[in-house]
């Protein structure tokens, strides 16, 4: 199997340095976008954050300020109610202005890799001009999908330039899938339906060269042999990252550390990401499959998160994560730095202008130093 940091050595921006234990920490700046393509979603997960938007299609009819978390679809946005959303997603367009406004943010913020999410992106029918788009305007694509409509999609946006999926994987039988469901659709027909769709997705992704990983939300320790039948399902050709539900807090994490005593995991190597909250730490299973977890810093914006309500350990569940780039139903995009607090988006054009541009690349930039400063004398870049 190919050595752990081969895939990492060679970039560009990375720094490496090691810890008491001897594991390797892969250091790098934060310098993705993650981009909001469309709403429509073929799935109603009971622990969706939607990327912090209201489902548009429960509240077309409210106004900024009645935007609700769960209607009549039967999907949700955890945070919508609370989160001080003040417009609906409306699709991004292959056009002059998502161009103009990818160039922006490349130039302004020093970014190179852009990620595609939704609701469900491969349901976006021009996908393969947005990946085309970007691609020319100097970005590295990428997607997170379900894969419901993937293989419908993926050889079209293999050749408009897509380089990896990250798949989300809730549960490897109909049961297990109709587990996480709203109520309503917890119909196995329709569930085995939606796993066949996410095999042949991932097939696509492998036929086409595209590099596929797995992601699974374990929720709680009920979900724990869903991992175990996801491992022995999947080849190991296809990567597995376990995420923790933000809106089950310690019992995620606790099942999280349950699966991986289960099977014997060493830990191996730990990707920190300068300037965002993503972490992910490779571990080695008893029977030579690696596998990745990915868990949250605690790194917050200075000056905007200061005063923020949630500003403490319990509230705060994913730290500044990142950049977000949505388009709205009045045609204008907008930048937005957190689910929790979407009344802090602003137009791409006024946030480029704002302080609070200037803040994220002086935290990108100090968290780098920080977290290669605390490296050992031996360290290398």
């Amino acid at each position: 199997m190919q050595d752990i940091s081969d895939s990492y050595s060679q970039l560009e921006g990375f720094s490496v340095r090691t810890n008491g234990d001897d594991i390797p920490t892969y250091v790098s700046p934060d310098t993705t976008l993650r981009a909001k393509i469309l709403d429509a979603c073929g799935m109603t997960c009971t622990f969706c954050h939607n990327e912090g938007t209201p489902v548009l299609t429960d509240n077309r009819r409210r106004t900024r300020g009645g935007f609700i978390s769960a209607g009549a679809s039967g999907r949700v946005s955890i945070y919508a109610a609370t989160n001080g959303a003040r417009f609906l997603p409306a699709p991004m367009k292959p056009d002059q202005a998502f161009v103009d406004a990818l160039a922006r943010l490349r130039d302004s913020l020093e970014l190179n890799e852009l990620h595609l999410t939704g609701g469900e992106p491969t349901l976006h029918p021009r996908l393969p001009e947005i990946i085309g788009a970007a691609r020319d305007v100097g970005y590295n694509v990428c997607m997170t999908s379900n894969g419901e409509n993937g293989a419908r999609q993926i050889t079209a946006c293999a050749g408009a330039g897509l380089t990896r999926v990250n798949f989300s994987i809730f549960g490897t039988t109909a049961a297990e899938l109709a587990q996480v469901q709203h109520a309503r659709f917890r119909d196995v027909g329709r569930a085995k339906a939606k796993i066949t769709a996410l095999r042949e997705s991932i097939a696509a992704c492998v036929d086409n060269g595209i590099k596929a990983s797995a992601n699974i939300v374990v929720v709680d320790k009920s979900h724990v042999e869903r991992v175990h039948r996801l491992l022995d399902t999947y080849t190991p050709e296809l990567s597995v990252r376990l995420l923790n539900s933000l809106d089950h807090g310690q019992a995620s994490l606790d099942a999280i550390d349950q699966v991986l005593a289960n099977r014997g995991a060493t830990p191996e190597a730990r990707y920190l990401t300068a300037g965002a909250s993503g972490a992910r730490t490779a571990y080695r299973l008893d029977d030579g499959r690696r596998v990745y977890v990915k868990w949250i810093r605690p790194v917050r914006l200075p000056t905007t998160c200061a005063s923020c309500r949630f500003n403490n350990d319990t509230d705060c569940q994913e730290g500044f994560y990142g950049l977000r780039l949505y388009y709205s139903q009045e045609q204008e995009y907008l930048i937005g730095v957190c689910l929790q607090r979407m009344d802090l988006c602003l137009r791409a054009g006024d946030f480029l202008r704002h302080p609070l541009a200037h803040e994220v690349r002086r935290l990108r930039e100090a968290d780098y130093d920080r977290l290669i400063r605390v490296s050992s004398p031996d360290a290398i870049s």
